[in-house]
């Protein structure tokens, strides 16, 4: 068994979906294991990180509402206020999505489908460096 880290920056500009696909499956392809287990872990609590397709981009508009919907901006629903109006809400999307991720590698590649993509999730309007640890274990 052998163990690789990385760590990958995102720098997003406001909420949205950032993908990072291509980063992460070079980064693997560069250590040279057949078999084993990627887990991408997001350092920040208000975003987070999704599978989602990456073909169409309806797909991210559409996620982009639906949080909007169910987690508004509206400080009258929030005690946690003082960071903006768009903090609380950010940790409730953040609490739903998630912030780990586990991908199997198999056959020297990760193991996802073929729509399939790695984003972190922005939830905060303002734009941000976000740091997301990536640990490889395998053979």
């Amino acid at each position: 068994m052998r163990q690789a880290v990385q760590e990958f920056t995102i720098r997003t500009r406001g909420k949205g979906l950032y993908e990072f696909t291509p980063e992460v499956e070079t980064w693997v392809r560069s250590e040279q294991l057949r078999t084993g287990l990627l887990t991408l872990f997001c350092r920040h609590t208000s975003a987070s990180l999704i599978i989602q397709e990456n073909a169409d981009p309806d797909v991210q508009t559409d996620l982009k509402h639906y949080f909007e919907r169910i987690a508004p901006e509206d400080n009258r629903q929030y005690v946690h206020t003082m960071e903006g109006a768009d903090d609380m809400p950010a940790h409730i999307r953040s609490v739903l999505t998630g912030v780990q991720l586990s991908i199997p590698l198999i056959g020297g590649r990760l193991a996802l489908g073929t729509w399939q993509g790695i984003y972190l999730f922005e939830h905060r309007t303002s734009s941000h460096h976000r740091s997301v640890a990536a640990h490889l274990l395998g053979e």
